[in-house]
């Protein structure tokens, strides 16, 4: 892991290559612009601006600033180097700028090993090796002052809502430590907890990773991911079929020992819904979870009654690519069930496994690719199925929706 050790002897409060513009407001973080605790094992895009810029400053060498809601402008001297972070889509923006082995905590980093070394399976010369690290969710203030991170990639606005945290100590830690810098509540664009409402603004996944590389000076590889994600988006939309040639479909997650679980919207507004939003394709749910459910109405409780009385042409099941749920046993519960076997979906063997919602620019392709050929088969090429505990199943080249090579190529700085 790297660390800048010239840094560590010196006082928290004299830390010199970082600050906060701005003024402190009240008990909140800063002035200006405007989840374990979900079912995913994880801590619980519409944007106003999708052309907004991040504001920066200077060269790698000198002060530079950036900003994003809810901070504000952030000023940093240099370009950090050993970074805190919680969830999951940071943790994937880190590792696409080349900056996984900087990271010195994240939530549940058994969840994101086995996730991600599936994926980077086929990106050459890219790995991960996060087994140990601080679980961070909810951190801890003495753990955040023993770390000495140069940067917290996290939302301060999540944070308030960890046990002990009130925005006072997030202050602390932004004076005594180092900036908080992060985006979280734009999943579903989530209402923000009441002292952070006039300074919070959604943003979609790729603000966010843009937003994030300005703060790592390292534009060049986001830029290069973007065109990689245009060109895949642009792919799926040209060759959509009619709306009414469209399957429905369901994102759920399974509880590992009873028939039940968790519904997901799948065209709801939110970097969640970043893979699934822009297949088209009917949500089996949508009607079921509702406007007023859940968190901002994004989930539902759901059994196999609810589910067959939605129906899916297509599951689509969270979890199995991260190791904690076998996609084979799952489907055997399905069939082996009176009320589950009657799914159209299950009847027809479209049972498929999928990451997680909360993903960055990494996940997001991999799973753009997999939802297009999971749902859309005859248009996009035969999804080759994923076996337990297995990487990413090898797709013929002509048949993938982006280039391997490439995304590598820009991980590991060979822009």
């Amino acid at each position: 892991m790297s660390n800048d050790d010239t840094t560590k002897g010196r006082a928290p409060t004299r830390r010199g290559y970082m600050k906060y513009g701005g003024a402190v407001v009240g008990g909140g973080l800063l002035a200006g612009c405007a989840g374990q605790s979900d079912s995913e094992s994880e801590p619980a895009e519409t944007a106003s601006d999708a052309t907004s810029t991040p504001t920066r400053t200077g060269t790698e060498d000198d002060p530079y600033s950036v900003q994003m809601a809810p901070m504000g402008v952030v000023e940093f001297d240099e370009v950090p180097q050993d970074v805190f972070t919680i969830l999951g889509h940071h943790v994937d923006m880190l590792l696409a700028l080349g900056r996984g082995d900087d990271i010195n905590a994240m939530h549940s980093p058994g969840y994101h090993q086995a996730l991600y070394e599936k994926l980077v399976a086929r990106l050459d010369g890219v790995s991960v090796d996060w087994e140990g690290l601080y679980s961070s969710w909810p951190p801890t203030k003495e753990k955040l002052y023993e770390l000495d991170s140069d940067v917290h990639i996290a939302d301060p606005a999540k944070v308030t809502t960890g046990e002990g945290w009130a925005d006072s100590n997030v202050q602390e830690i932004a004076e005594n430590v180092a900036p908080w810098f992060g985006n979280t509540l734009s999943g579903t664009n989530r209402t923000p907890p009441e002292d952070w409402a006039d300074r919070y603004e959604h943003y979609t996944l790729w603000e966010i990773f843009g937003k994030i590389a300005q703060v790592f000076q390292a534009q060049d590889r986001y830029d290069a991911l973007r065109s990689i994600h245009e060109s895949v988006l642009q792919t799926i939309e040209e060759n959509l079929p009619p709306t009414y040639d469209r399957p429905s479909a369901a994102l759920i997650l399974l509880s590992a020992d009873e028939d039940s679980g968790w519904g997901y919207k799948m065209n709801y507004p939110g970097y969640y819904a970043a893979h699934t939003r822009p297949m088209g394709a009917e949500d089996a749910l949508a009607d079921a979870i509702g406007e007023g459910y859940g968190d901002d109405g994004r989930n539902i409780t759901l059994d196999y009654e609810l589910l067959l009385e939605a129906d899916p042409d297509v599951l689509l099941v969270l979890g199995p690519m991260t190791g904690y749920f076998s996609l084979g046993e799952i489907r055997q519960r399905l069939e082996n069930d009176d009320v589950a076997s009657e799914i159209t979906a299950v009847q027809e063997d479209r049972v498929y496994a999928q990451g997680a919602r909360r993903q960055g620019p990494i996940l997001n392709l991999f799973q753009l690719e997999m939802t297009a050929k999971q749902l859309y088969p005859t248009i996009f090429g035969e999804w080759k199925g994923y076996v337990n505990g297995e990487p990413y199943p090898e797709i013929p080249e002509d048949e993938q929706l982006f280039d391997r090579q490439r995304v590598a190529d820009v991980v590991n700085g060979d822009i």
